[in-house]
């Protein structure tokens, strides 16, 4: 499970920084979308023209209101054809930017990322953005093919940790206090990327503490439990992709990996502006 889930770790970059890039910033732009509009819609826009509830059931840790402003008329402006269309192109070209494409081992890199990405598909139910991605034609290209295997991997283990939490009655906001109190995020970036309101988020971080799940801003014994609880649970739900590939195809896959995720770091296409 450790293998699976550095394989998976490892080449996240590479779909990662999507949400990052100016290239993704630019083309929504030139569809009239800016700001969260076209993160909502980009990332959306495998499921069609649909209300914003159901991206607000999905997105699961952004404040509703952020949600549904940024999609409010998205769909009298473009299509969501226009917009997938704008983040393929934007993938490409950074990238390229950062040189992916020339290194090596990329067909083998995306022939395992791409059998753990179909062997995915055959598990559909309860992930619905996962399931929205799966049903996308594969792009031609094979630097296109190994992000979009990337995507389907990225949302197939999304939506089973959205799962893992509601299984153990884990909100949004509370998702996002707890990882806020491991340290490994900045607080004032999840402030400001969910937008959900001061009020909200310390009336939440006192009903944790009540539950013993915080120790002032840091997890309590209790809370390091329950989130290495759900994050045990997560790399199970997305054991069905990666069990595919076998131990050796994990192994190959993680140690390929690192070489292209430390590529998308260094490039700077990670960098939260």
């Amino acid at each position: 499970m450790k293998t699976a889930r550095d394989a998976w770790r490892r080449l996240e970059p590479v779909h990662a920084m999507i949400y990052f890039v100016p290239e993704g910033r630019r083309r929504y732009a030139d569809l009239g979308l800016s700001g969260p509009a076209g993160y909502f819609a980009s990332r959306s826009a495998a499921f069609g023209p649909v209300p914003a509830e159901l991206v607000v059931s999905a997105f699961y840790n952004f404040h509703p209101g952020l949600v549904r402003g940024a999609l409010d008329g998205v769909w009298d402006t473009t299509t969501p054809r226009q917009v997938l269309d704008a983040r393929y192109a934007a993938a490409d070209e950074a990238l390229r930017r950062a040189g992916v494409h020339e290194l090596p081992h990329l067909d083998e890199v995306v022939a395992l990322a791409r059998r753990a990405a179909e062997a995915a598909r055959e598990h559909p139910q309860g992930r619905p953005l996962f399931a929205a991605h799966a049903a996308l034609p594969w792009p031609d290209q094979p630097l296109l093919q190994l992000w979009h295997a990337q995507t389907l991997l990225r949302e197939f283990r999304g939506d089973g940790h959205v799962a893992s939490l509601l299984s153990e009655g884990v909100g949004g906001l509370e998702a996002l206090l707890l990882h806020a109190a491991t340290g490994e995020t900045s607080v004032s970036m999840l402030k400001a990327t969910r937008a959900w309101p001061e009020e909200e988020w310390t009336g939440t971080r006192e009903r944790l503490r009540e539950r013993g799940l915080l120790d002032g801003d840091g997890l309590s014994p209790e809370g390091e439990r329950l989130r290495a609880h759900i994050e045990d649970r997560t790399d199970r739900l997305a054991l069905p992709a990666y069990a595919a590939l076998g131990d050796a195809g994990c192994e190959r896959l993680a140690e390929l990996a690192r070489l292209y995720g430390r590529t998308v770091v260094d490039a700077g296409l990670l960098k939260f502006r």
